[in-house]
C-alpha cells in the first residue's frame, strides 16, 4: 500500500458467502485507514485472513462506506496506538499527535514513521485511536500546546514590500539592518 496524500477512515463490513450449511454467516466490521476505498476493502481481507481465516475467493463485502468527522474546526489531541514491523522485529507503539481530524492525526502518523523509523506504510497496524483531553496527554511535545493560556508570538517580523514601495527601506541600498523586532 502505498500513502500519497491524506488517509481516509472506511468502515468495512464483510462476511463469508452464504452456502447451504450456513445460509446467514457472521458479518465482521472493521475501521480501516486508506488512502481510498479499494485498497481499504484490501486491506480489510488481509485482516481478516490473519484473524479468521476467510479469503476473499470464499467471502464477500456487504459495506464499504468513508467516515466523515462531525467537528472538524477544532484542533483535538488524539493517541493512537500502532503496531509495526521493523528490520529487528515487530514493535508496539503509541504515539500523540494535534489536528483538527482524526484521519490528519493517522496521515501524520505514516509520515513520522516513515521518517524516523523508515517503516513501510504495509507494515503499520493500527490497534486503536482515541481522543484525548488535555489531562490525559502523556508525551512533553503534546503538553505543551494544551495548556489554556498557549500563546504563539511572531517576535521577528519582516515587512513585505507594498504596491509600489520598496520592503524594508525607502531605497534599494542602505548602511542599516533592517528592524525585525517589533516588541
Amino acid at each position: 500500500m502505498t500513502v500519497a496524500g491524506k488517509m481516509n477512515q472506511y468502515q468495512v463490513v464483510g462476511r463469508k458467502a452464504a452456502t447451504d450449511e450456513n445460509p446467514n454467516p457472521e458479518a465482521y466490521r472493521m475501521i480501516i485507514f486508506a488512502p481510498n476505498a479499494v485498497i481499504a476493502k484490501s486491506k480489510f481481507w488481509y485482516y481478516m485472513h490473519q484473524f479468521r481465516k476467510m479469503k476473499k475467493t470464499t467471502g464477500e463485502i456487504l459495506d464499504c462506506v468513508e467516515i466523515l468527522e462531525k467537528n472538524s474546526r477544532i484542533v483535538k489531541n488524539y493517541g493512537i496506538w500502532l503496531r509495526y514491523s521493523s528490520r529487528s522485529g515487530t514493535h508496539n507503539m503509541y504515539r500523540e499527535y494535534r489536528d483538527l481530524k482524526l484521519t490528519g492525526a493517522v496521515t501524520q502518523l505514516y509520515n513520522e514513521m516513515a521518517g524516523r523509523h523508515r517503516t513501510r506504510p504495509r507494515s503499520i497496524q493500527i490497534i486503536r485511536t482515541a481522543t484525548l483531553e488535555a489531562s490525559d496527554l502523556k508525551r512533553v511535545n503534546g503538553m505543551q500546546f494544551a495548556k489554556k493560556n498557549v500563546k504563539f508570538p511572531l517576535p521577528h517580523r519582516v515587512a513585505s514590500a507594498k504596491r509600489n514601495m520598496k520592503a524594508l527601506s525607502s531605497t534599494t541600498f542602505t548602511t542599516q539592518r533592517p528592524t525585525t523586532f517589533l516588541g
